[in-house]
């Protein structure tokens, strides 16, 4: 479900525009809601493609890893995940909720993902990249795992 507040014809979006996508807890699934959510921001940038800007790069990076994250630790037999973004002038807001709230996600520490382990340098990442992130409980089970970043225009005015 898309939701966005609209202003007359050649007047700037002012409000908030809304992004939601449920998708399977499986590589396949993670990847179609990121794609989805890559063209849906570029048309809100007035795009038909996504950009190579370093905002649409992050962005992109945070909303791979969340719902990689879903897929891989939040897979429960039945239940989808939920990617939901919100735009405003200053923030993009990225959440991923899954069905495994006894499971709250914990960066592995710098030293452990020096390892060559698989995974494990995700919400590192996550950390590095996004200006705040956290971990929320959903119920009636579940969590949400979200991450923030200033939009170009926001961050330029601090």
């Amino acid at each position: 479900m898309n939701q966005e507040t609209v202003t007359a014809t050649g007047e700037p979006t002012v409000g908030t525009a809304h992004f939601r996508t449920m998708f399977p807890t499986t590589a396949h699934g993670a990847h179609t809601a990121r794609h989805a959510a890559e063209r849906w921001l570029a048309a809100k940038q007035g795009r038909p493609e996504p950009a190579d800007d370093d905002s649409t790069a992050t962005a992109s990076l945070l909303i791979a890893e969340l719902t990689a994250n879903a897929a891989l630790h939040g897979r429960v037999r039945g239940r989808n995940a939920r990617l939901a973004l919100t735009l405003t002038s200053a923030t993009l807001r990225i959440e991923v909720t899954d069905a495994r709230g006894e499971r709250p996600p914990a960066p592995t520490p710098a030293a452990d993902a020096d390892s060559d382990g698989e995974s494990g340098r995700g919400l590192l990442l996550v950390a590095s990249l996004a200006d705040a992130w956290g971990c929320e409980s959903h119920h009636p089970g579940g969590k949400t795992v979200w991450a923030e970043c200033a939009r170009r225009a926001a961050r330029t005015e601090r």
